[in-house]
């Protein structure tokens, strides 16, 4: 394919801060693909969005003029544009919409934007539509918080239909290719007795029979990134076995046990058989990503800060920890040893880090050719969004306790019995009942991190470092890498709103590898 031909438009809807979006526009081999409309509700996140689309735009457009945002991360500048590139700035505002999907007023908006951009190519010139919709009506967790309201009835919230604003713009517009995203509950998600991921996959198979449009236009056929099954319009879903759609991404050199339905559907006219698949990798560990980042120590939460009173309260607590062990059991000699150690090594760290963290003589590489050439960038002297939030002194003595056990045990301890030190149960009244089982959870440092979610936004109990020393959970940049977004990937907005955006994402490098099929379909 020449590479003179200009790259294939996309559309990324509930576009978060851009992860699936930032995995299509990266590639460059072949023809590659363009973001030409993104749209995300969230304001903050929307910031992001539009701060990305600019770096895009410069990086094709005016790469010489890449100072400007390169000034901005490094805290050089208060904007990220110039009057050279304020032009740039406006236009990612005109491709990064910030409109709520499903309301009269963010639906007309997203129709002009994705008829002015479609306008501007060939009528036959491919495009492709991504994202996912809203998932907390088919999250486990979601569902279990909604059995708890009394008046919930699953029929009347409106996020599970959301999918059909994703489906009227396929049916609307027609998109060669659409690749759709959502959590593993989905598959068994039911309103009203009725599995609705077998609703959705006939009415994405055959759109305008899903809206009764009175015509018969294009249908697509339903495939899986990892497994040879397809659905077409006519089949019955219950023969399917729907968790082939599932993509471990942990499998396919991501270094994160995320679990997600991704579905890709094909246009029947550019449907062919033997499509490729997602390669499978071994897998990349924790450590191997975050390890060669600045360590820190984490903050003091509900009272002073000072380096002084953190070392001080840390060696207290764990002290008096490797001084219960011993005497509760003469099988925790390995444990005890390793509180005692941390002891000795607290206050090697005193920095909490920043939103923009000076680069000293940290390399950030991973030891993976691939990954360092995704996450790296020299133009940065800085670490961006590696900051750590503030822990309560009880908690402390719980992370310190749950990254020593995990050290010598190389998991993560469970529940009640296994954090049996005087002091140690929070005040919790289920905490015996064994609901709570992973209430403290390490991210051990050899294997892939449990899923980032958007609950690591409100507490960091369930994403604690697995260095002792360091006593904390993960950083905002720390979890971005572990959900593959490159170091020069700027989040917007208070470190809450940083950890929400980097917990809803699709890993931009498990969608590069994505984009790598769709680009060979389309060829």
């Amino acid at each position: 394919m020449s590479t003179n031909t200009p790259p294939i438009p996309v559309v990324d809807l509930f576009a978060g801060p851009g992860g699936l979006g930032e995995g299509f526009s990266s590639l460059q081999n072949g023809r590659g693909f363009q973001i030409a409309v993104s749209a995300e509700k969230d304001p903050i996140a929307h910031q992001t969005l539009r701060l990305r689309a600019f770096y895009r735009l410069l990086h094709s457009r005016r790469p010489e003029k890449l100072t400007d945002y390169y000034r901005f991360c490094n805290g050089e500048s208060e904007k990220p544009f110039s009057c050279d590139t304020i032009d740039l700035w406006n236009q990612a505002g005109e491709e990064a919409l910030c409109i709520e999907i499903g309301s009269t007023k963010g639906n007309a908006a997203l129709d002009a934007a994705i008829q002015h951009a479609l306008g501007k190519t060939p009528a036959h010139q491919p495009w492709v539509l991504i994202g996912g919709p809203p998932c907390q009506a088919y999250s486990l967790v979601g569902r279990a918080r909604n059995m708890g309201k009394v008046d919930y009835k699953p029929e009347e919230d409106n996020r599970h239909f959301l999918y059909r604003e994703y489906l009227r713009i396929i049916q609307n517009y027609q998109p060669h290719i659409f690749v759709m995203e959502n959590v593993k509950g989905i598959l068994s998600s039911r309103i009203n007795g009725e599995q609705i991921f077998h609703q959705i996959l006939r009415d994405l198979a055959n759109p305008d029979a899903a809206l009764k449009t009175g015509r018969q236009g294009q249908c697509y056929r339903i495939v899986s990134l990892v497994h040879d099954i397809t659905f077409r319009d006519g089949d019955d879903p219950a023969q399917l076995d729907a968790a082939k759609y599932i993509i471990r991404a942990e499998e396919h050199g991501i270094p994160q046990a995320r679990h997600r339905v991704i579905l890709l559907g094909i246009r029947e006219d550019h449907y062919h058989k033997d499509l490729q698949k997602l390669d499978s990798t071994l897998p990349v560990g924790v450590k191997e990503v975050i390890d060669n980042l600045p360590p820190l120590r984490s903050q003091l939460s509900k009272q002073k800060d000072s380096a002084e009173l953190w070392v001080s309260y840390v060696r207290q607590q764990l002290g008096q920890l490797a001084v219960a062990a011993a005497r509760q059991s003469e099988q925790a000699t390995a444990l005890v040893t390793s509180l005692r150690k941390t002891v000795d090594q607290v206050g090697n760290f005193i920095d909490t880090g920043g939103t923009r963290l000076p680069k000293k003589a940290e390399t950030g590489n991973t030891g993976h050719a691939h990954l360092d050439t995704w996450l790296l960038d020299p133009r940065l002297k800085v670490w961006l969004n590696h900051e750590t939030r503030g822990h309560r002194i009880d908690d402390l003595a719980r992370y310190g306790y749950a990254a020593n056990f995990a050290l010598v045990n190389k998991r993560s301890p469970k529940g009640h019995q296994e954090f049996d030190l005087p002091g140690l149960a929070p005040a919790h009244k289920n905490w015996e009942t064994g609901k709570f089982s992973d209430r403290f959870r390490v991210q051990t440092a050899d294997g892939p991190s449990t899923t980032i979610t958007s609950h690591i936004s409100k507490d960091g109990h369930y994403f604690i470092h697995y260095d002792p020393a360091q006593c904390r959970s993960l950083t905002v940049r720390e979890a971005a890498r572990l959900q593959t977004f490159p170091d020069n990937y700027f989040f917007q907005g208070g470190r809450t709103q940083q950890y929400h955006q980097v917990g809803n994402a699709v890993p931009p490098l498990l969608a590069h590898q994505i984009a790598k099929i769709v680009a060979d379909i389309l060829a």
